[in-house]
């Protein structure tokens, strides 16, 4: 099964700006650091979310789990990354309660 309304799809710019793609972050450190190795920055932020779109909302749901806020889905493929290789990763997406729409929720490097 594919992610319910994917092409409605919401990343939020900050989430990339501001966690994945930042190096500073206590949490989301770490992950920069390694999409760094990859060829992503803060500067080019769009670039990882276009490839997310494209590589990931176009593949088939793993994991469904219902969670006090909504239903979470997880994908888990490879990115073709800016500097030719494949990072494999899960996205976590959540579909709120009374919404449609999914958000990404995080990006975990596996």
């Amino acid at each position: 099964m594919k992610l319910p309304n994917r092409t409605n799809a919401i990343i939020e710019p900050d989430k990339i700006i501001k966690y994945l793609l930042n190096v500073s972050h206590r949490r989301g450190g770490s992950k920069a650091r390694l999409f760094a190795n990859f060829g992503y920055n803060v500067l080019r932020w769009e670039e990882l979310e276009n490839d997310i779109r494209k590589y990931h909302l176009n593949e088939d749901v793993t994991m469904v789990q219902e969670t006090d806020y909504g239903i979470r889905y997880e994908i888990s493929a490879p990115l073709q990354t800016p500097n030719g290789r494949r990072l494999f990763v899960r996205s976590i997406w959540q579909i709120d309660f009374e919404t449609d729409v999914p958000r990404l929720i995080t990006l975990i490097p596996a």
